[in-house]
């Protein structure tokens, strides 16, 4: 009896903390009334919908995964909603035009593409606490236009739905039926999941309130129930951008898309507020130890103890402990600590990844079993103006291979110094690089 008071204790105080831990993340934008005594008091099941717009989610999208993160640490039951459905639809919300339209196959494609990167994140293990993996195409395929408007669609009035953001912005510019329709369609997938899971919680973004409430309302409505919901603030760039798949320069989480040394340093590269605000939204790291990173980078701001942390604790949440570190070594080459050995520890992708935007030139392949002459690989590609600078360049140890200095002005360029069977890295000075292309 007394372990099950200290149980139910703890359990109690655990699951409110959730909506507290939201609060002090900044990650709280709006809340139906008694949505925080809700989850006080009983073990809920909650949901957020992630549309397969793209083959890939993007770092905005990490900011609902982590919620669900948070709401299962805290005791609840998350459930992941892949919309097969609503993704052939298009959301407007925060759309100033029109989304284009997937065909199937591709719809397809990224529905399967993006239930394996939730399963990186959540466990969709058959169990009581596991979370709960669902697709709402799987209930929308059985029902006809007929019986959605009549049993669906009359539920909610024209003007209901004028009244919301997503189309009141869009009045301007246009909106087709089919996205007008959009808060109606995700409103049932949350009538659906109450009836079917008593899942009776939806949370997303701020940009989402609008089709949440609609699916509260027709909770209401048609079964007469209560549900609840939370939304949080869309997080942005340096920009004011969102990190989203339509607005460009988007940071994906599949590392083929974006690779992971890509992904580690855009977050080492954020400013010390961003980084700051980063590591509240993107970890788990508590007040505590997020108070004593500041103070670290307050006392020596040049170390940027708050990028180094933030992109060591997101680059090991998303891909692994691994790809941390290659990450970390291919740095140190790009700022002169690299070996050879650190090159020939890259995959091709990392290393072009690394290496994008450098000076390219080709050479064939058949001239590398003989092997060319430094002083004319350098000077017939441009990377010196002349053979006489080309060796003054050499003689005073500013030209390397695959960070290996060159001393003689006989060295040949051969086979033996491709990387991945394909790439010589040379290095002129400390900074200035050129890949040269085997062909």
């Amino acid at each position: 009896m007394i372990a099950l008071l200290i149980f139910a204790t703890y359990f109690k105080f655990n699951i409110m903390n959730f909506i507290e831990e939201l609060q002090w993340r900044g990650l709280l934008h709006n809340m139906i009334p008694n949505t925080d005594k809700f989850l006080a008091k009983e073990k809920v099941k909650g949901y957020i919908g992630f549309d397969p717009t793209g083959a890939s989610l993007t770092v905005g999208n990490l900011v609902p995964i982590i919620t669900l993160m948070r709401l299962q640490k805290a005791g609840h039951r998350p459930v992941a909603l892949v919309g097969g459905a609503t993704g052939m639809i298009g959301d407007p919300s925060g759309k100033s035009n029109e989304r284009q339209l997937l065909d199937a196959d591709a719809l397809q494609y990224n529905v399967e593409r993006i239930k394996q990167e939730l399963g990186k994140f959540l466990d969709f293990d058959d169990k009581k606490e596991g979370a709960i993996l669902v697709n709402n195409y799987d209930w929308f395929k059985e029902i006809n236009v007929l019986d959605f408007l009549r049993n669906i669609g009359k539920h909610l009035t024209v003007n209901y739905m004028m009244a919301k953001d997503s189309v009141k912005s869009r009045l301007e510019t246009g909106i087709s039926f089919t996205e007008f329709s959009y808060q109606l369609i995700q409103g049932y997938d949350f009538v659906h999941l109450y009836k079917t899971l008593d899942c009776k919680l939806q949370l997303g973004g701020s940009d989402q309130w609008g089709n949440i409430t609609a699916g509260t309302e027709l909770i209401r409505r048609m079964l007469g129930g209560s549900a609840y919901a939370a939304t949080f603030p869309l997080v942005t760039k340096a920009d004011g951008t969102k990190f989203g798949k339509s607005e460009g320069g988007a940071v994906w989480l599949n590392p083929s898309m974006t690779s992971p040394y890509a992904f580690y340093q855009f977050w080492l590269n954020v400013s010390d507020e961003e980084a700051l605000n980063y590591l509240k939204v993107y970890t788990f790291l508590n007040q505590q130890e997020i108070a004593a990173i500041v103070t670290e980078h307050a006392a020596a701001p040049h170390k940027r103890a708050l990028q180094q942390c933030l992109a060591k604790e997101i680059t090991t949440l998303v891909h692994s402990a691994q790809a941390y570190n290659t990450a970390v070594n291919a740095s140190q080459i790009l700022f002169g600590k690299g070996t050879k050995d650190s090159l020939l520890d890259l995959d091709e992708s990392d290393f072009l990844s690394i290496f994008k935007g450098v000076p390219q030139c080709n050479v064939s392949r058949d001239s590398l079993h003989t092997g060319i002459d430094i002083i004319n690989l350098t000077t017939e590609h441009g990377i010196f103006a002349s053979k006489g600078e080309a060796k003054r360049a050499i003689k005073n140890n500013s030209i390397s291979i695959n960070k290996q200095k060159i001393t003689s002005n006989e060295y040949l360029v051969s086979q033996q110094d491709l990387l991945n069977d394909r790439y010589i890295l040379l290095q002129k000075g400390k900074k200035q690089y050129h890949l040269i292309i085997a062909e």
